[in-house]
């Protein structure tokens, strides 16, 4: 399906030194943020308190911040949950090493909070209490991280398969680019990372790649039909080919993105913030950063075509 067709081969390859260089210059300074100021994570990964609290009445979660934050709590997170009486009360644990004072810390910290809420509205009422402790919190964040290695390595051995290694290797490091960004983003902002920004990182890292997969097989396609053309005016034609798909993709994609980032409420703010910049970047990457690292890499017809051999002539008796 094509929205609209592009006539004449756009040269992206001309440029591919330019663009390399932005990426190498965007992907430093997000590391240099994750170095500087690394992320702020949410208690899932830092350990604290989860509190489900109803009202009688309609709940103002920034009246409620305000109040608790005068109280002396800092950095909490006061979300709306299910209905509109009821909030979702995150408060960060307070750092210490023995695991006993700190459920001690967590259940001073919950009844604090409710005496605060109580004064505030009377008709606040505890429904839930949850403990994340710090070593629970630790493991999710190496899950995670091993989560995405795995997931790495898996789309490296898939397109190794399918392409060719100089292809799978353009792919992950165009993909770990746009992963990067993300992180260097929350980072540099200082939002939160949690759960659900976690996987809508792991879904960038699936959803960029199929984009790349598309194009090289265009290119695939086209090393085989364009018999005299150069690696260069290969890419051009296949990038130029797909992006009518492209387009189509990512625009439908991020349609549903900016619904769930202005509807969603709170609790999925993140997550479609985070999606929003993967879906830029993916565009930006699949197309004008794996294209020149594959060719870089030395990608050539021979990899698709593979010679004839000629026959040889039968021996003279």
């Amino acid at each position: 399906m094509e929205f609209f067709k592009i006539r004449r081969t756009i040269p992206f390859m001309r440029h591919a030194l330019v663009f390399n260089v932005i990426s190498a210059i965007t992907f430093v300074l997000a590391v240099g943020f994750l170095a500087v100021k690394g992320l702020h994570f949410s208690i899932e990964f830092t350990g604290g308190t989860v509190m489900e609290v109803t009202h009688g009445q309609a709940a103002q979660p920034d009246h409620i911040r305000e109040a608790l934050d005068k109280a002396g709590f800092k950095d909490i997170n006061v979300l709306k949950f299910g209905t509109s009486q009821d909030v979702l009360i995150r408060l960060p644990l307070k750092a210490n090493p023995d695991p006993r004072i700190q459920n001690e810390e967590m259940q001073k910290q919950s009844t604090a909070a409710m005496e605060v809420l109580k004064a505030v509205d009377p008709s606040a009422r505890l429904v839930r209490t949850e403990f994340v402790g710090g070593q629970v919190g630790k493991e999710l964040a190496t899950d995670g991280a091993l989560a995405l290695l795995v997931v790495c390595v898996g789309i490296m051995i898939y397109l190794a398969f399918r392409f060719e290694w100089r292809f799978a290797v353009a792919t992950i490091i165009a993909n770990l680019h746009d992963i990067v960004i993300i992180l260097g983003f929350f980072a540099l902002f200082q939002w939160e990372f949690s759960l659900p920004v976690l996987a809508a990182v792991l879904a960038v890292l699936g959803y960029s790649v199929n984009e790349s997969v598309v194009v090289f097989d265009r290119v695939r396609e086209n090393f085989r039909k364009m018999r005299r053309a150069s690696v260069d005016e290969i890419m051009d034609a296949s990038i130029t080919g797909t992006i009518s798909r492209t387009i189509i993709t990512h625009g439908s994609t991020q349609m549903m993105v900016l619904s769930i980032f202005f509807f969603g409420g709170a609790s999925l703010h993140y997550f479609a913030l985070a999606l929003t910049i993967g879906i830029l970047f993916g565009i930006y990457s699949s197309v004008l950063v794996a294209a020149p690292l594959a060719k870089y890499l030395g990608a050539s017809r021979e990899d698709f075509v593979k010679p004839e051999k000629k026959a040889e002539a039968p021996a003279m008796p």
